[in-house]
Parts: C-alpha cells; structure tokens; sequence
C-alpha cells in the first residue's frame, strides 16, 4: 500500500479537501510520516477529526498505515500538471534546501515549500 491507498482512505471524509503524506527515513535509522491535511471550509483540525482520521486508516489499511502526526496546511502543493509534490516535500523534510528541491514557476502554491521547510526545522525529528 501507497500514498495513494492513504489518499483514497482520507479524502472520503467529508471534513477533509485535500491530504499529503510523506514517508521521510531519518540519519538515525528512524522513519518519520506526517500528514498534511487541507479541511473542507469551516472545519478545524481538532483532536476529534485526527481521531476519526486515524481510526478510518487503521480500519481501512492497517495500524501500520496511521502518521505519526496529523497537521493542518492551507494548501497542498501540486505539480503544474496536478501531481502531488511528495517526493520535493520529502526532501525539505530531510533536510534539503527549498531551493535545491523544486522552483517556484514549476509548482502550485510554491509558497508552501518555505511552509514546508519551517515545519522541518520545528518540528521533524532530530536530523
């Protein structure tokens, strides 16, 4: 199961619009998986909704399968044609510069890559 397996599990909730998950491995042998979550409009990302979230990916996937933490973004950034930007968020959540990882003209809502990059540098484990 894939990205796309999470995708189909928690985009069906109607409280949420739009999802990214990333898998990032970490230089201590460790794998960190946040999910990013755009809620439907009028909705908060409460402890309630992370809940319901996660119970719907253990039941639907597996244990396995539910983030390490549910964290709310304002948009998820997309290729121009459309694509999820997993693999460039991956890299900024490793480490990597923003600049390194994707170039504003290539992406929608580029502004989330330095969103991105902030919430490495707070928040990802130790690197």
């Amino acid at each position: 199961m894939g990205s796309a397996d999470i995708y189909a599990v928690v985009e069906q909730l109607p409280e949420v619009a739009d999802s990214l998950v990333i898998g990032a491995e970490q230089p201590d042998g460790g794998y960190f998986t946040p999910l990013f979550v755009v809620t439907a409009d009028g909705i908060a990302l409460d402890d309630g909704l992370r809940e319901r979230i996660a119970t719907a990916i253990r039941h639907r996937l597996s244990p396995r399968h539910v983030p390490d933490v549910i964290v709310p973004i304002p948009a998820v950034p997309r290729t121009l044609t459309g694509k999820k930007l997993e693999v460039p968020v991956k890299r900024i959540l490793q480490g990597s510069p923003v600049a390194d990882v994707s170039s504003e003209g290539s992406v929608t809502h580029p502004e989330m890559l330095a969103w991105f990059a902030d919430f490495a540098a707070r928040s990802a484990p130790a690197r």
